[in-house]
């Protein structure tokens, strides 16, 4: 039942924030008529609706790319349905700076905001799917500083921690570790609050996992006060309507916070077959939802956003590659689901 939603940023991952920023990989200026400089065929959404920046170079761009050359454009138009909306970039543990330079100022180039997901807490998923993390504090506060230097002044909304909070509250995360990750957390929110242009949401679980009355405590001992508000339901499949009324609840509980919603993969909601504990893992016939935007017509919901990467493994289970691994066929079924 500990599972993370595992998309932990991969090791190949360590350097495209800063090859975005080498190659100039967005066209420039402010309008909505944007160029495909990367040759994908993916162009930016109309910023009234969507002001996030989709990566014109990523798996999804790449994947439909090579269908489009191989004559199989069925398949390539099903997976641009993920490549043309903006999804979160996970900052690998390495180049953190790089990264987050290379991904805002390609965002910034484009007129957009870049989506950054942050997800290096030490002990992270508690020896699961997606454990790892950085060594110790020390070397999490030395790469919370790379990030946000690498953000600077550019516009950012930051996810900051999936599972961090949740794992402490389900007893995943053993009890020796709270003190330091509340600290860390904390001190994470607080480093990148400062920052002129940056929004960040400390991930606060799902409608499936726990109820507010068990989180909403530890999110204020990690700060949740001095985060612009909290994120709900990330890499998981909870329906959009339930993730709002556990949002509001929840908002209510920490002095009327505002929140986002990962609608990436759930557009058929939950799993509810096999074993319970695993039902977050690769789940058979889900689909992509709601596409990302600011028109929430909610006004305590910020954004629906694509957190996790569609086509992106959870973890080894299923048939899947490790977590965070493109997984072309995942991909095409999440599309073809989706009506």
């Amino acid at each position: 039942m500990y599972g993370t939603r595992g998309a932990g940023a991969r090791a190949a991952m360590a350097a495209l924030g800063a090859a975005l920023l080498l190659a100039g990989c967005s066209s420039s200026g402010g309008g909505d008529d944007h160029k495909d400089d990367a040759g994908t065929g993916v162009t930016q959404r109309p910023k009234g609706s969507d002001p996030f920046w989709v990566n014109p170079d990523g798996n999804a761009a790449r994947q439909a790319g090579a269908l489009e050359r191989a004559g199989k454009k069925a398949e390539a138009d099903q997976i641009r349905k993920i490549a043309q909306q903006p999804t979160g970039e996970w900052i690998g543990p390495e180049n953190p700076e790089a990264e987050a330079q290379g991904f805002t100022e390609a965002a910034e180039k484009a007129d957009r905001t870049a989506i950054l997901v942050l997800y290096n807490i030490p002990h992270r998923d508690c020896g699961q799917f997606s454990q790892g993390g950085a060594a110790d504090g020390n070397a999490y506060r030395t790469w919370i500083d790379g990030v946000a230097r690498g953000i600077g002044d550019r516009h950012a909304t930051v996810i900051l921690e999936p599972d961090g909070v949740l794992h402490m509250v389900d007893g995943c995360t053993p009890d020796e570790f709270h003190e330091e990750r509340y600290d860390l957390l904390k001190g994470a929110i607080a480093k990148l609050e400062a920052l002129p242009n940056a929004k960040v949401y400390l991930d606060a679980g799902n409608p499936g996992w726990q109820h507010p009355d068990q989180i909403f405590q530890p999110l204020q001992w990690a700060g949740i006060e001095q985060a612009d508000g909290f994120a709900v339901n990330v890499s998981n499949f909870y329906s959009t309507q339930d993730s709002i009324a556990y949002g509001k609840q929840l908002s209510a509980k920490v002095g009327g916070k505002h929140f986002v919603i990962d609608t990436s993969r759930n557009g058929n909601g939950p799993y509810t077959a096999g074993n319970p504990q695993q039902r977050w893992c690769n789940p058979p016939g889900r689909a992509l939802g709601e596409a990302p935007t600011t028109n929430t017509a909610d006004p305590l919901v910020d954004a629906y956003l694509w957190v996790k990467r569609p086509g992106e493994s959870d973890g080894t289970c299923k048939g899947g590659p490790k977590a965070g691994d493109w997984w072309a066929s995942y991909a095409l079924g999440l599309a073809k689901a989706k009506a």
